[in-house]
C-alpha cells in the first residue's frame, strides 16, 4: 500500500526526560493536529527531528519507541541545532521572509549546516521510502530538501508547503544563497503557500533567479511541470467548537467571568518581533488617552508565549513589552481594575478555550504572518456567535476572514479606532459577521486543507504524465522516425528562432552555426524531402544565411516566399502605408523603455523587449497591445505577441496560409511542422490530420507533441537522418 511521508523540522510529539526515561507526549501544533491520527494508521510516516539533543547511546531506544507511532527521527547534534535551526532558519530565513532584513545574519557557516542537515533529512527519508510512496515536505527549514529527494527518487510525487510568508523578489534577492533555495524548492511537483500573494512572489523570484518559465501558476522546468498554488490552512473546527462544553473549560469560564470587570480584549502570541505586540499595546494606551470613558471599561488580556528570549532581539523585545505594560498599568490601574493583564507563559488548550469564550474582542495584529490560526480558533470558539475579531491585513487569514475589522498593524490609530468600533458594535452586527466567519472556518477546516493538498499532488503528477506522453522523445520520436523512413514524399516546416537555434539578447547574434547548415543540407540532398524554413525574420537575412542551400524559405511569417532555386516574391496586394503612423507610436514606447527597439521589415514592424528589465518589458507590451488594438484593426493589421516581441503585420500574412499554399500542388505522405511561439500555432492549426506537429516548449498548444528546446529539436532531426540513411 502506498503511503504519504510527511517531513517536517519537528516530529508531532514532545519528548522529555523524566527519572532517566524518555517520555513522549502528543504535540498541540497546528500541523500535528491537522494530520491528527492519520499518520498513526499506517498510511502515513512522519520524518522529523525529535526536538531535543539525544545522546547516541539512547538513539536506538527512541527510534524504537517512535517507530510504533509511525514516526522516524532525524537526530541532530547541538551544533547542528545551533547553526541549522537557530542559525540559518531563524536568523536568515525567518527575518527575511517576515520583511525584517536588518535582523538577518548572512553567515556562510549557517548555510553550510543548513544544506548538510537537509541532506540528513533526505537520507532518512530515502531509507524509509518504498516504491509508490508520496512525499509531503513542510516549511522553510527544509527548502533544499525537494531537489535533494528529486535527485535520489526521480519519479516519486513530491509536495512542498510553506507555512510562513514568501517575500517579494526585492527582499528575497538579499539572501546570498537565494538561487540555491529556489532550485531546492523546484524539486517539488506541487508547491503550496497560504495566500495568492505568496504564490505571486514565489513565481516572480523563480522566473528571475532560475531559467524557468511559467504560465498562470504552472512552472515549466525542463520536461517537468510544477504547480504553485495557495492552500489556506484551517484548524480542527469541531475540536475548538466542542471545547467550551467540557467541564474543565466551563469551570475556567465561570472563574474568568467572576473576575471580569468590563469587557475583555484578548491577544495570544509567541514572543516574536513579527507579531506586532508593541504596536498593539500602544494602541491600548492611545485608546485610554483619547477615549478616557473606556478606562475601567475594557482590559487587555495579553498572553505572550516564551520563545528564544536568550536571543538579543527577542530579549530586547521582551524588555520593551515589560516596560510598556508596566508604565500603562502604573498610570491607569485602579484598586479593582487592571488595564493589561499580561502573562508571559503558555497555557493549556482548555484555558485558552476559556479565554476565547469570555473575550469580547480578539486582537490579531501581526506585522506579517503566513496565516495566523489564533484568529480562526477564536471564531470557532464563539459558540454564541458574538464577539469581534480585529485582524491585521498582513496576516494570511485576512484574505478569508474579511468580515473581521481589518487593520494596518503599523498604524496604532487604525488599531485604536477598530477597538472603539468593536466596543460600539451592536450584538446583531457582531452575530452577522461572526456567522459568516464561522461558516467559512467550519468549511475550510484543516482536514479539507490536507485532502486538498494531497489530491492536488496527484493532479500535478497526472499533468506531468499527460505531457510526458506528448514529449517527442523515446517512443514518440521512434514513431516519427519510422514514419519518415517508410514514406516517399516528405515536407518539413521548420521555424528558426527558438526552434533551430536558441534566443540571443542581440537578434543579430543568432546566426546559424555550421552544424545546423550541415544538418539542413543533408536533409535537402534527399530528393524525397522538401525542407522549408518558415520564420518571422527579414527575407534579406534568411537569404544571406540559407540562400545557397536547396531549401524553401518563407520569410516575415509568409509575406515573402522563395522556392528551391527560384527568386523571392511577396504576397500580392500587401501595402506598407500604415507603417509610419504605427512606428511613430511605437517610438514613444521605445523612448520610455530602456533596452527596447523597433525592427522594420518589408510588411511588418516588430517591437523587441528582450533586453529590457524583467517585468517592465511585459508591462509596456501590454500597454502597446491595449492602446493600439483598435487602430491596428482599422488598418487591417493583426498584433502578434511572440517571445519577447510584438509584431504588427497585415491580416493576410499568416504562417498557416503560407504553409498550406506551399503544399497546394503536391500530395505529401509525411508532413512535419515545428515551431515555438504564438505565430507557429497558425501552422499547427492548418496542418492536415496526418501531419506531425511539434511545439518547442511545453506550454499549451495546438501541436500534437512537444520538445523542450532547440537542442532536442536538433537531436530529433539527427535521429531522423540517421534512420533514413
Amino acid at each position: 500500500m502506498s503511503r504519504t511521508i510527511i517531513i517536517s523540522n519537528r516530529l508531532p510529539v514532545k519528548i522529555s526526560k523524566n527519572n532517566g526515561k524518555y517520555v513522549l507526549k502528543k504535540s498541540e501544533g497546528g500541523l500535528a493536529t491537522g494530520l491528527g491520527d492519520v499518520y498513526k494508521n499506517g498510511s502515513m510516516l512522519w520524518v522529523g527531528w525529535p526536538g531535543i539533543d539525544i545522546p547516541e547511546k539512547d538513539q536506538p531506544e527512541i527510534t524504537k519507541q517512535l517507530a510504533s507511532l509511525n514516526l522516524i527521527p532525524v537526530f541532530l547534534t547541538q551544533e547542528e541545532i545551533n547553526l541549522f535551526y537557530e542559525g540559518f532558519s531563524n536568523e536568515v530565513l525567518w527575518p527575511v521572509f517576515h520583511y525584517l532584513v536588518t535582523y538577518a545574519r548572512f553567515e556562510q557557516v549557517y548555510w553550510d549546516s543548513y544544506v548538510s542537515v537537509n541532506e540528513k533529512f533526505a537520507a532518512a527519508t530515502q531509507h524509509a521510502f518504498n516504491e509508490g510512496d508520496k512525499i509531503w515536505i513542510q516549511d522553510y527549514q527544509l527548502l533544499c530538501l525537494p531537489s535533494l529527494l528529486r535527485e535520489k527518487l526521480s519519479n516519486t510525487t513530491i509536495g512542498f508547503f510553506q507555512h510562513i510568508p514568501f517575500p517579494s523578489f526585492e527582499i528575497f534577492r538579499l539572501i546570498p544563497w537565494r538561487d540555491k533555495l529556489i532550485e531546492g524548492m523546484l524539486g517539488a511537483d506541487l508547491i503550496g503557500f497560504h495566500t495568492y500573494d505568496d504564490v505571486r512572489h514565489f513565481l516572480s523570484a523563480a522566473s528571475r533567479l532560475t531559467p524557468v518559465t511559467f504560465s498562470s501558476n504552472i512552472i515549466s522546468m525542463g520536461n517537468r511541470q510544477i504547480i504553485v498554488e495557495p492552500f489556506p490552512m484551517g484548524i480542527d473546527y469541531d475540536k475548538f467548537e466542542k471545547l467550551p462544553l467540557k467541564r474543565q473549560v466551563l469551570a475556567e469560564i465561570d472563574n474568568l467571568n467572576s473576575e471580569k470587570r468590563g469587557r475583555i480584549a484578548l491577544s495570544i502570541d509567541r514572543l516574536d518581533y513579527s507579531k506586532g505586540i508593541l504596536e498593539r499595546i500602544r494602541a491600548i494606551e492611545l485608546l485610554f488617552q483619547l477615549h478616557p470613558k473606556f478606562i475601567g471599561e475594557i482590559s487587555l488580556l495579553m498572553v505572550v508565549v516564551p520563545s528564544r528570549d536568550t536571543v538579543p532581539q527577542y530579549k530586547e523585545l521582551k524588555e520593551k513589552i515589560d516596560q510598556l505594560v508596566g508604565n500603562i498599568n502604573a498610570k491607569y490601574r485602579t484598586l479593582d481594575w487592571v488595564p493589561i493583564n499580561y502573562f508571559y507563559r503558555s497555557f493549556s488548550m482548555e484555558t485558552l478555550s476559556a479565554m476565547y469564550s469570555v473575550a469580547d474582542i480578539c486582537l490579531v495584529t501581526p506585522m506579517r504572518d503566513g496565516m495566523n490560526l489564533v484568529s480562526k480558533e477564536y471564531v470557532a470558539s464563539r459558540t454564541d456567535e458574538t464577539g469581534v475579531l480585529i485582524l491585521s491585513e498582513m496576516a494570511g487569514a485576512s484574505k478569508e476572514l474579511n468580515d473581521a475589522i481589518i487593520v494596518n498593524p503599523n498604524n496604532i490609530g487604525d488599531i485604536m479606532n477598530a477597538i472603539v468600533e468593536a466596543l460600539l458594535m451592536p450584538v446583531e452586527e457582531q452575530r452577522r459577521r461572526m456567522q459568516i466567519m464561522r461558516s467559512l472556518v467550519s468549511k475550510f477546516n484543516v482536514k479539507r486543507w490536507v485532502s486538498n493538498f494531497l489530491s492536488r499532488m496527484d493532479d500535478a503528477k497526472l499533468l506531468q504524465h499527460s505531457l510526458k506522453t506528448k514529449h517527442a522523445v523515446n517512443k514518440v520520436s521512434q514513431g516519427i522516425i519510422s514514419r519518415y523512413a517508410s514514406t516517399q514524399k516528405r515536407i518539413i516546416f521548420l521555424d528558426y528562432d527558438g526552434t533551430l537555434v536558441g534566443f540571443k539578447a542581440n537578434i543579430d547574434d543568432a546566426s546559424p552555426d555550421n552544424e545546423l547548415i550541415k544538418l539542413l543540407d543533408e536533409f535537402s540532398q534527399d530528393e524525397n524531402n522538401t525542407v522549408v524554413i518558415i520564420s518571422g525574420r527579414k527575407h534579406e537575412t534568411l537569404e544571406k544565411w540559407f540562400g545557397n542551400l536547396n531549401i524553401g524559405i518563407i520569410a516575415e511569417h509568409g509575406a515573402w516566399q522563395k522556392r528551391q532555386n527560384e527568386e523571392w516574391h511577396s504576397l500580392p496586394l500587401l501595402n506598407d502605408q500604415w507603417k509610419s503612423e504605427i512606428k511613430s507610436i511605437l517610438e514613444t514606447y521605445t523612448d520610455r523603455t530602456p533596452g527596447a527597439f523597433i525592427e522594420e521589415k518589408s510588411f511588418s514592424l516588430v517591437w523587441h523587449y528582450r533586453k529590457t528589465e524583467s517585468g517592465l518589458g511585459e508591462l509596456r507590451a501590454n500597454e502597446i497591445i491595449n492602446n493600439l488594438r483598435v487602430l491596428a484593426a482599422d488598418k487591417g493589421l493583426q498584433i502578434m505577441p511572440g517571445n519577447k516581441v510584438i509584431e504588427f503585420r497585415n491580416m493576410e500574412v499568416n504562417k498557416g496560409k503560407a504553409a498550406m499554399n506551399w503544399m497546394h500542388e503536391t500530395e505529401y505522405d509525411f508532413i512535419l511542422a515545428m515551431g515555438d511561439d504564438h505565430t507557429d500555432e497558425d501552422i499547427f492549426k492548418a496542418m492536415p490530420s496526418n501531419g506531425i506537429t511539434i511545439k518547442v516548449g511545453s506550454e499549451v498548444s495546438e501541436a500534437k507533441f512537444y520538445l523542450n528546446d532547440h537542442l532536442e529539436v536538433r537531436e530529433l532531426l539527427h535521429s531522423i537522418l540517421e534512420e533514413g540513411k
